[in-house]
Formats: C-alpha cells, structure tokens, sequence
C-alpha cells in the first residue's frame, strides 16, 4: 500500500531528516560524544524513568533512581507478582523507544514544540526530584545509592529540565521544532543502538553482563537473546507506525504549520 506525503508534513521532515544526518555523522566524528553527552543523559532519564512508571503502573514502589556519568543508570524497585517484574524489566528500551515515536507524532500533530519540549522538562524534573533524591533520601538503608551517585543524578537532571524550559521558552520556533526532532531521533537511534548492545552481550559467545536482558532470564528461565529480539520486534514495530503517523495526510484535520508561533 503506497502512503502519501502530506503538504504540512514536508518542512517537518526536512528538519527529522537534518536531524538524522547529523546524529549519524556525530557517530564517525572523533570525540563528538562529548557534543551530544548532555543528550545521551536525556535518553538515560527517560530510560530509567521508563522503569519506574512500570513499576509503579504494576504496583510495585520505587525505593531509587540514578544516573552515573557514563550515562548507565541503575532503577532499584520491589515488585509484587512476576507480571510487575516483567513489565518493569522491560520498560527501559522499550519505553525509550515509544518516548521517541510520541515526540515525532507530536511533532506532526502539536501545535507548539514549545509544549512538547516543557512536558519533557516536567518530566525529567519529576523522575529527578521524587527518584533521584526523595526516593534514595527515604530508603537510605535500603536503596543502597552512594552520595556522589545521587548528587550526579540531581545536578545532570536538573541542568537538563533548566536546559529544556530554556529553550522551550527562549528558542526560536524553528529552533524548538528542531531541538525536539533532534530529541525524538536520539530517543530512537540511540535505543536502537542499546539493543544492539545488549543483543551482542545476550549471545552465547558473550561473557554474562548484567543487563534487562539478564534480568528478564533470571525471572523467566527464557534466554535473554529472546527477549531482546521481542523488543527489537516490538522497537521497529513502534517505529515503523510513529513514521506512517508522522508522514501521512491526516483526512478532516487542520493543524497549524509548524513554525508558526
């Protein structure tokens, strides 16, 4: 079945697409990490944060969250049947990867990236100052999470929220609409490459790393090369819709352009 460009949805991708190009060649430029480092902490917040709204949706409680400075993170949580620990456990890539595709729907349907681009902030905020501080400060016996790990994860996450509301509110509208599709490709590559990671770290012929994956296998008996296929699957699945949705003509919608402010 051949899908149609919609006219609004051009300029759109033409800023998706510079955004793409130049994620992609950050990954061959010597020492780039360092550009896109506060990025990368972004996808790991809302990795970890991913975590812990499973958790909390399954009805298990979230006793930490932290963010190291090699962009791993680390979620300690009490579940209260397998159904919790499952979901929770496959939060993380999976819920990095639908953040990523509901930036690029908004970015189609919102009126403002303005908007998106607060919410994001609230968010990042939020799992900062309820997990990465009040939560370890609460279960200080018992979560287990060091002072420079949780001065680490309150200074990078209220730097990236400061960061966000500022261009939210101070950037251009072609600058907030391309800071949130640079947002949304990151969100996405970068899951992307995670599961490639651990699909790597799952194989046999690997040596055993604690992973989801991991995680996931201890908890079923399955292997945890199953379940990162399951999320790639489940990762292109989401991708492939979040696209359609993004590129199509929408029938009997009117929706302001995009740089409009």
């Amino acid at each position: 079945m051949k899908y149609k460009v919609a006219e609004d949805a051009k300029p759109q991708i033409y800023l998706l697409l510079i955004a793409t190009v130049i994620t992609i060649a950050l990954w061959f430029i010597p020492y780039a990490d360092y550009l896109v480092y506060p990025i990368r902490l972004f996808v790991t917040f809302v990795h970890e944060g991913s975590h812990v709204l499973a958790a909390l949706l399954t009805g298990g409680s979230v006793e930490s969250m932290s963010v190291s400075p090699d962009t791993s993170g680390l979620v300690t949580f009490r579940y209260t049947n397998a159904f919790s620990q499952l979901i929770t456990s496959s939060a993380g890539y999976l819920g990095t990867t639908a953040f990523g595709v509901l930036l690029l729907v908004s970015i189609r349907r919102a009126y403002s990236a303005r908007i998106v681009l607060t919410a994001s902030a609230v968010f990042v905020g939020l799992m900062t100052l309820l997990f990465g501080l009040f939560a370890p400060l609460w279960n200080v016996f018992s979560a287990n999470v060091s002072f420079g790990s949780l001065a680490f994860t309150v200074f990078s996450g209220t730097l990236l929220t400061v960061g966000l509301l500022a261009i939210a509110r101070y950037a251009s509208a072609r600058a907030a609409q391309f800071s949130l599709s640079f947002l949304a490709v990151q969100c996405v590559l970068n899951a992307l490459s995670d599961l490639k990671t651990v699909f790597y770290a799952s194989s046999p012929f690997s040596s055993p790393m604690q992973t989801d994956a991991l995680n996931m296998a201890n908890a079923t008996g399955v292997p945890s090369l199953f379940w990162v296929l399951v999320w790639i699957g489940i990762s292109v699945l989401m991708i492939s819709i979040g696209l359609r949705v993004y590129a199509v003509n929408q029938k009997g919608k009117q929706y302001d352009l995009p740089f409009e402010d």
